[in-house]
C-alpha cells in the first residue's frame, strides 16, 4: 500500500494516468491524494472528474478554486468565462452525482498518523493548525448545506474582507477563509492577503511576502502539501513544505509525490495531453 500526492490536475487527465501506470497505482491498495484544482482549462475535465469519482474510496481530496467556481457555474450564480472547459460538466447526464461528491470535499485534510496536512493554497501565517481546521470545518460545513450553498456560493467571490477577524460573520466570514486556503499567495505577517500578484518569490507588493516564508508563522515546522502557485515549479525551499503545482495546465508538468518516501515523478504534459 502507497499513498501518492498530485499537484492541480485542472483537466489534465492523461498525466494523471501516465504517473499512476509509473508506480503501478491500485485504487483498491493505494492511496490518492488530490492538491485542489481538478478541473477547469484543462483539456479533459469532464473525463478528469468522471475518473476520480470512479475511484472515489481511493481518494482524498481538497478543494481549489476552480472547483469552488464549477460549483458556482452548476448552480447558476456564475456564469462560463471565456477559458473555462467546464460546460461539459454542467451538461453532463452524470453532472448531479460529480458535484454532490466534490461538495462533499475538504478545504484541509490532515493526516494523524503521518503529521502532514494536505491544502490547496495553504495556512495563514497567523493560525495554528488547530484554529485552521476549525476554520476549514465552518465552510465544508456551509458546502454540505443544501440550504446555505447558494448563499455561500453566491458570497464567496470579492478580495475583502483582506484579513481575518475574528468577530466576522456569515459570508464574508466564510468568504476570506475560502481566499486564504484556495487563492492566497502573498501576505502580510499577521495575514493580510494580495490576491493581485500571481507570479515567483521575487514579486512580492512591499510589506508582503510568501505565506510560508513569515519566521513567526504558526505552522512552521509542520509539514504541509499544496498546490496553486504553478510560478514556484514545485520549489518553495522552506523544509516540511511540498509544492506540488507544476504547472501542468499551462504546459509545465505533473507532478506526483509518494507521501512516504518523498520521492517524486513528473510527466511531461505536453506531450501527453490529447
Amino acid at each position: 500500500m502507497a499513498t501518492y500526492a498530485v499537484g492541480d490536475l485542472q483537466g489534465c487527465l492523461a498525466p494523471l494516468k501516465c504517473l499512476l501506470q509509473q508506480v503501478a497505482f491500485d485504487p483498491a491498495r493505494d492511496k490518492l491524494w488530490l492538491a485542489g484544482d481538478l478541473v477547469n482549462r484543462g483539456p479533459q475535465s469532464l473525463e478528469t472528474l468522471r475518473f476520480l469519482y470512479s475511484i472515489r474510496d481511493a481518494v482524498t481530496c481538497v478543494l481549489g478554486n476552480h472547483d469552488l467556481h464549477l460549483l458556482a457555474v452548476a448552480h447558476n450564480i456564475e456564469r462560463l468565462k471565456k477559458a473555462d472547459t467546464l460546460r461539459e460538466i454542467v451538461e453532463a447526464p452524470d453532472r448531479a452525482d460529480l458535484l454532490d461528491w466534490l461538495r462533499q470535499q475538504k478545504l484541509l485534510h490532515y493526516d494523524e498518523q503521518r503529521d502532514i496536512v494536505l491544502v490547496h493554497a495553504g495556512i495563514p501565517p497567523q493560525w495554528s493548525l488547530e484554529k485552521a481546521r476549525l476554520r476549514a470545518a465552518e465552510v465544508e460545513e456551509a458546502l454540505r448545506d443544501d440550504e446555505r450553498l447558494p448563499l455561500f456560493l453566491d458570497g464567496m467571490y470579492g478580495n475583502e474582507p483582506a484579513k481575518w477577524d475574528k468577530k466576522l460573520h456569515g459570508v464574508e466570514r466564510l468568504r476570506v477563509i475560502t481566499n486564504y486556503f484556495t487563492r492566497m499567495r502573498f501576505c502580510t505577517e499577521d495575514g493580510k492577503l494580495d490576491l493581485k500578484s500571481k507570479e515567483g518569490l521575487d514579486t512580492a507588493p512591499p510589506g508582503y511576502a510568501p505565506w510560508f516564508s513569515h519566521p513567526k508563522r504558526k505552522t512552521r515546522g509542520q509539514k504541509i502539501i499544496f498546490g496553486h502557485w504553478a510560478a514556484l515549479e514545485g520549489r518553495c525551499n522552506e523544509p516540511g513544505l511540498f509544492a506540488l503545482d507544476t504547472g501542468c495546465v499551462w504546459g509545465g508538468s505533473l507532478t506526483l509525490l509518494n507521501v512516504d518516501t518523498g520521492e517524486r515523478l513528473s510527466c511531461d504534459c505536453a506531450s501527453k495531453d490529447s
